[in-house]
């Protein structure tokens, strides 16, 4: 049995510069909203299906922006690794959790906003991002 979970994850930034985490129903961790990659589907495709789903939100694949491939362990699935293949998506419309997600938090992406984060979210996705505002 395979321990790893593939996921499109998206590194949602608003008009003000901040982030949107996302908290599934019965669970702590905050995280990138996005979700698995069905058999067959690229990842922009499930992002895409992820976001309408958990968000309502549309976005057009062809802006979402590729920022590579990151693995930590998953939040809420203890023994598994998470596999995401993250995209940065700007937005400027409000969304309202839906499916499975409980709460929706926008925050500074140079803290974690007081947050409980998962561990791709924390160690690897905003760390990567606070990279890239400090070079740009």
């Amino acid at each position: 049995m395979s321990t790893t979970i593939r996921i499109a994850a998206a590194l949602l930034i608003g008009s003000d510069g901040q982030t949107l985490l996302v908290r599934k129903r019965g669970t702590q961790a905050f995280m990138q909203p996005g979700g698995k990659i069905d058999a067959g589907e690229q990842p922009v495709q499930a992002l895409a299906r992820e976001l309408h789903e958990e968000l309502g939100l549309r976005i057009d694949p062809a802006h979402a922006r590729y920022l590579g491939h990151f693995s930590a362990p998953a939040a809420n699935e203890p023994g598994f690794t998470v596999q995401a293949e993250l995209f940065q998506v700007y937005i400027d419309v409000a969304v309202t959790p839906a499916a499975e997600i409980e709460e929706v938090r926008w925050i500074d992406p140079a803290g974690d906003g007081g947050l409980q984060l998962a561990p791709l979210t924390r160690d690897l996705i905003l760390p990567f991002y606070r990279s890239s505002l400090a070079t740009a």
